[in-house]
């Protein structure tokens, strides 16, 4: 059993590999107690978020069913022959992570599978479900035992999980609308997308990301750089975002370079051992 944990977890770990290296630059700067379990979190998610979004030759809907009954099951038999859902039940139960954000993360992957066009009534039950409660997950591993400071830090993680979504909104526009036929933003007219329109969603998100910091700084020591160095990455591609004009947003998709993302990482990792940030 010891063996097949060890496959589960690295499994989870090659899906956060290939699929994020922002991300993955993120949990390599974390203390290396948090490894295993962020990288379960990110595979789990990451795979929820594949079956909703590239399944497309198969029945969506009843894969993400069955894949949201498996989740359920794994936990409370504390095993799964899924691999990733196996090591995302180990960090469950052992940092006994709320369920309600596990249910409330699946409900708005499944909303993804029927709604197009998101408004008023939905769009913040979105953002809450699909980044917010990841970003809390975390959270609740870098806190371990420490209730009062997972408490406290709940409004900070969510203000930062709510703006690295809406940075991803806005970097894969063009995925998203002409792809997926999906509108986040409610009021927007993507085919008709202005330079104002871009100006008010970039002022709601700077105030996220400065809310945010002010978490950031009273993290666990041992979290504090890699969640920092995601931090960094996202503000980068954030200001790339903002100097980017409405037109050129609808039409590509705007990077951040793997050389920049690195000399970001070493810049942020100077910072912090000078007690800079």
């Amino acid at each position: 059993m010891e063996l097949y944990d060890q496959i589960s977890y690295r499994l989870s770990k090659t899906i956060t590999r290939k699929y994020s290296t922002s991300f993955s630059l993120g949990i390599h700067m974390l203390d290396r107690s948090y490894h295993e379990s962020i990288y379960a979190i990110y595979g789990f998610v990451r795979l929820a978020d594949e079956i909703v979004d590239t399944f497309h030759d198969y029945d969506k809907e009843k894969l993400f069913r069955k894949f949201s009954e498996d989740t359920f099951h794994a936990i409370e038999d504390r095993i799964s022959t899924n691999p990733v859902l196996n090591s995302f039940q180990d960090t469950v139960n052992k940092y006994k992570i709320d369920h309600d954000l596990i249910r409330a993360f699946l409900k708005s992957m499944e909303m993804d599978l029927s709604i197009a066009r998101y408004d008023d009534s939905n769009y913040s039950e979105y953002i809450y479900g699909s980044a917010e409660v990841v970003g809390l997950m975390c959270l609740r591993v870098f806190c371990g035992d420490d209730t009062k400071l997972y408490d406290e830090l709940v409004p900070s993680a969510r203000s930062l999980g709510s703006a690295f979504q809406k940075v991803n909104f806005l970097r894969d526009l063009k995925s998203d609308f002409k792809e997926r036929g999906r509108v986040y933003f409610p009021g927007v007219d993507f085919s008709n997308f202005t330079g104002e329109q871009k100006k008010e969603i970039e002022a709601e998100i700077q105030k996220e990301f400065d809310f945010a910091w002010e978490g950031i700084k009273r993290l666990p020591k041992g979290s504090k750089l890699g969640v920092t160095v995601a931090y960094i990455y996202y503000k980068a591609l954030f200001r790339k975002i903002s100097i980017t004009p409405a037109s050129r947003i609808q039409n590509s998709r705007i990077r951040i370079n793997n050389f920049t993302k690195f000399m970001l990482l070493i810049r942020t990792w100077f910072q912090h051992k000078l007690n800079l940030i």
